[in-house]
């Protein structure tokens, strides 16, 4: 048996006369027809069984519209709140999630507190934590009887362009622990703090059913070898003399596309940027996978057979339509042994 998930941030999913943020910012009805249409057409490419929306406002819109591509299930656990002043405008956006098979069970991620203590968090701010986006957590049948744990995530963005530090692959995790640790004691870099605290929160609460074959499906807004991927999946980020690896592992890493006849001097692929800033491109977009698809794994119940972004529309455009979407989508397909 095969299964394909998949995470897609929808940018602005607001139907009018609804506007987000800002009063002016909203689709007239021939713009939110060719929104929606091409949303339908995405959905259909990434020909998936489940998906994890990011930016939702406009719940029933998107519930309607899932329905009718053949996804018979979609929950939410928060819904975007409406301005007190004016009651067209959103100032808060939620997750999603849609599905073909049974969701037994949906809950909210809960905070876990003595992360956010080890942050620094309580030091620079009045008001008590709280994710900026409630992440959700579905327990979905599948037609195996498979029950699988799938998270859906949107944490922090960092619209200030505060200063962090850009990793790489050969940077260990007591350096960027060291670098980080500045920036938390300190009053910078508060967007990833958020996103630390809630990617820990995540981890958490991830590992509590390290027993249940679990899917992350998120727009984490950090790039590829961040120290966020490592809150969120290095038990070793949490406890420097834990003896346990990880929670999670990223699908892309888990599937390397064959290519037929290469040439000789051709360079290992690139992996494709899912979002865009000032021309730059970053993987901000991800799914990932629990010990039981890891490839490494002898007892793994299924292994990761296609990973694929779609990306096309941000070909021409780098930095994305309303109309579309700013981020590239990703889709994931998992075979069953």
């Amino acid at each position: 048996m095969k299964i394909k998930l998949g995470t897609f941030n929808l940018f602005q999913f607001v139907e009018p006369p609804y506007s987000w943020y800002t009063k002016k910012d909203k689709f007239n009805e021939r713009q939110w027809s060719e929104k929606t249409t091409w949303i339908r057409d995405q959905i259909l490419k990434m020909d998936c069984d489940i998906i994890g929306f990011q930016e939702v406002f406009s719940r029933k819109a998107l519930r309607d519209l899932v329905k009718d591509l053949g996804f018979t299930y979609f929950k939410i656990v928060d819904v975007a709140k409406l301005s007190t002043k004016n009651r067209y405008k959103y100032v808060t956006t939620t997750v999603a999630i849609a599905s073909k098979y049974p969701i037994s069970n949906i809950q909210a991620v809960e905070i876990h507190q003595p992360s956010i203590e080890k942050h620094h968090f309580g030091k620079d701010h009045k008001d008590p934590f709280k994710f900026s986006r409630i992440p959700l957590k579905a327990t979905i049948t599948l037609p195996n009887k498979t029950e699988l744990l799938v998270y859906v995530c949107h944490l922090k963005s960092n619209r200030l362009n505060e200063f962090e530090y850009v990793f790489n692959e050969s940077h260990s995790l007591e350096y960027k622990k060291e670098l980080v640790s500045k920036a938390l004691e300190g009053k910078y870099s508060k967007s990833l703090r958020q996103r630390l605290c809630e990617a820990s929160s995540l981890f958490y609460d991830i590992k509590k059913y390290k027993n249940k074959p679990t899917v992350l499906l998120c727009d984490l807004n950090d790039k590829e070898f961040s120290i966020t991927i490592d809150a969120l999946s290095n038990t070793k980020y949490h406890d420097d003399k834990s003896k346990e690896g990880f929670v999670l592992y990223d699908a892309s890493h888990q599937y390397n596309e064959e290519v037929y006849n290469p040439h000789p001097e051709a360079k290992e692929a690139k992996r494709k940027a899912t979002s865009y800033f000032l021309g730059k491109g970053n993987v901000l977009d991800y799914i990932f996978i629990s010990n039981d698809f890891n490839k490494e794994n002898e007892d793994k119940i299924a292994k990761v057979t296609n990973y694929t972004v779609l990306d096309d529309h941000l070909q021409d455009n780098k930095d994305g339509s309303l109309l579309q979407s700013d981020h590239a989508q990703v889709a994931c397909e998992l075979t069953f042994i």
